[in-house]
């Protein structure tokens, strides 16, 4: 009996979606490794406080990454349990392909 693949929750869609946008890719690998305040976060990325906050706000949204107050300040760093929630949902597809390897399209 074949199994199927349950269909994506609307947070594992949301995670796509906030990671569709470059920008807010960069910001991930910005957080990759430490947590970072707006400041800093639009000094990396040569990006005005507005637009970042509008991406942010996705990413936030996603559950990708958490921010808390410091005084004036707010940072922002990775939300890891999200991304296990991503990576197994992508899991699925190898359990579950019946096309392993995968060939390069140019074949």
């Amino acid at each position: 009996m074949k199994e199927t693949l349950a269909p994506p929750t609307p947070e594992t869609i949301a995670c796509f979606h906030a990671l569709s946008e470059p920008l807010r890719v960069q910001v991930i690998e910005l957080l990759r490794y430490q947590e970072l305040c707006v400041c800093e976060l639009c000094d990396h990325l040569g990006t005005s406080g507005s637009k970042l906050s509008f991406h942010l706000k996705i990413l936030k949204e996603a559950g990708l990454v958490r921010s808390r107050q410091q005084g004036r300040w707010i940072y922002y760093s990775l939300n890891l349990s999200q991304f296990l929630v991503i990576e197994e949902y992508i899991a699925t597809y190898r359990r579950f392909s019946s096309i392993l390897p995968a060939r390069p399209c140019n074949e």
